[in-house]
C-alpha cells in the first residue's frame, strides 16, 4: 500500500467510523491526526490506537469555526511535517418530518458542511506541491435517493452539498493529482445513532439493506483506505461511493 509515512488529518475522529479510519491509518503505516469535539474521547481513542502516541495527534473543537480548522492543519504540519490525506468525516444525525425541522437544526447541519469547506480548503492549500493527494468526503446514501420510512431532508441537504464540493474539488484540482472522492453510507452502526435510537431499533435497519445487514465501521474504513491508497484507486476522482449494502441498487 502506499499509506507508509503519509500523513492524515481525520475529523469526527473520536469514536465510530473516525475513530476505526484513524486506527486502520495509522495500522497502515499513516500518521494521523484526529478531530473531535470531546477531547477526554479524543485522547482515550489516540491512547488506544498508538500508546506512545508517535503517530497521532489530537486536536479537539468544532471543524465549523476558523481556529479549530487552523489548528488542525497546523498540528498536522508542525507534528508530521506534511498533510496527504483529508478525511472529513464529522457528522450530526437527527432525522425529523420536513415540516419539523427548525432554523436550527438546518445551521447545525450547515455548519458542518461549513467546516467540511474551509478545513478543505486549507489543506488543498498544503497539498498543492505533494506528488499526490487524496480527500475523501464522508456523505450520505439520503442525499442519493429519499426513503419514506426516514425522512431526512436537512441531513440529505447539507450531505447533497458534500457530494456537489466533492466533483467539483476533484475536476479543478485534478491537475495537481488531488484526487477528491466521497463516500455515500447507509445505516452503520455506530454511536452517532444513539441518541436517537436503541441497539435493538437499530438492529430492525438489518432488511432495509438488500444484503441482509447494517453496515459496520470497517466497511466504512476499509472504503476509506482505498481511496486513500494511491496504488489502489490512483485513477479515480470526483466519484460518490455509494457503501449502503446495496439500498441505492434498485427497489427492495
Amino acid at each position: 500500500m502506499s499509506l507508509q509515512g503519509k500523513v492524515a488529518v481525520v475529523t469526527g475522529g473520536g469514536s465510530g467510523m473516525g475513530a476505526d479510519i484513524a486506527r486502520k491509518l495509522v495500522n497502515s503505516g499513516a500518521k494521523v491526526v484526529i478531530n473531535g469535539r470531546n477531547s477526554k474521547k479524543l485522547s482515550d481513542v489516540a491512547k488506544d490506537i498508538d500508546p506512545e502516541g508517535n503517530n497521532i495527534a489530537c486536536i479537539s473543537g468544532d471543524i465549523g469555526k476558523h481556529e479549530t480548522r487552523q489548528n488542525i492543519i497546523d498540528t498536522a504540519l508542525s507534528s508530521f511535517n506534511g498533510l496527504d490525506i483529508l478525511v472529513n468525516n464529522a457528522g450530526i444525525f437527527f432525522p425529523k418530518p420536513f415540516l419539523e425541522h427548525t432554523e436550527s437544526d438546518l445551521e447545525q447541519y450547515l455548519n458542518v458542511l461549513r467546516g467540511y469547506f474551509f478545513l478543505t480548503q486549507l489543506a488543498v492549500k498544503n497539498m498543492l506541491n505533494n506528488r499526490h493527494s487524496a480527500i475523501i468526503n464522508i456523505g450520505s446514501m439520503w442525499s442519493l435517493q429519499g426513503i419514506a420510512a426516514t425522512p431526512n431532508s436537512a441531513a440529505a441537504t447539507a450531505k447533497g452539498g458534500v457530494h456537489a464540493l466533492t466533483r467539483n474539488l476533484a475536476i479543478e484540482f485534478a491537475h495537481k493529482n488531488i484526487r477528491v472522492n466521497a463516500i455515500a453510507p447507509a445505516v452503520v452502526e455506530t454511536p452517532l445513532y444513539d441518541p436517537i435510537m436503541t441497539r435493538q431499533q437499530l438492529s430492525t435497519f438489518k432488511s432495509f439493506h438488500p444484503l441482509g445487514r447494517n453496515g459496520v465501521t470497517n466497511d466504512i474504513s476499509r472504503a476509506v483506505l482505498f481511496l486513500a491508497d494511491e496504488d489502489s484507486s490512483g485513477w479515480i476522482t470526483g466519484v460518490i461511493l455509494p457503501v449502503d449494502g446495496g439500498v441505492t441498487a434498485g427497489r427492495h
